[in-house]
């Protein structure tokens, strides 16, 4: 059954912003590490972000660091990317994820994943 569902895709010009949820259906993943991931058409799926089960630590890929930040709200269930300055190279299917344990870049260790929501930079 689905456990995490993004939102908040679309398509804008270079320059503008988005902001992507990710919101947890049929319980809270409080206490578990979380994760933003894209993959860009053609592309092996990448790292973009990830936050601490606290909200105290997070990590970015060099290519979005200073453009987007991450944050949660657990109150709500939910999980947020706010992506600034995009730029045409941020096309990509974009997905949230879950993991019990530590903050880390890997995706092949989280558990729980989204169907993902698309993002299109135009030139």
């Amino acid at each position: 059954q689905v456990q995490l569902a993004e939102s908040g895709g679309g398509l804008v010009q270079a320059g503008a912003s988005l902001r992507l949820s990710c919101a947890a259906i049929g319980r809270t993943f409080s206490g578990y590490a979380r994760g933003w991931f894209r993959q860009p058409p053609g592309k092996e799926r990448e790292f973009v972000a990830a936050i601490s089960w606290s909200g105290e630590n997070t990590i970015y890929a060099d290519s979005v660091e200073g453009r987007f930040t991450i944050s949660r709200d657990d109150a709500k269930r939910a999980i947020y990317l706010q992506m600034d300055s995009l730029k045409p190279e941020d096309t990509a299917v974009y997905y949230c994820a879950a993991r019990e344990h530590g903050i880390t870049s890997r995706g092949d260790l989280y558990d729980y994943w989204g169907q993902g929501t698309q993002v299109t930079v135009s030139s």
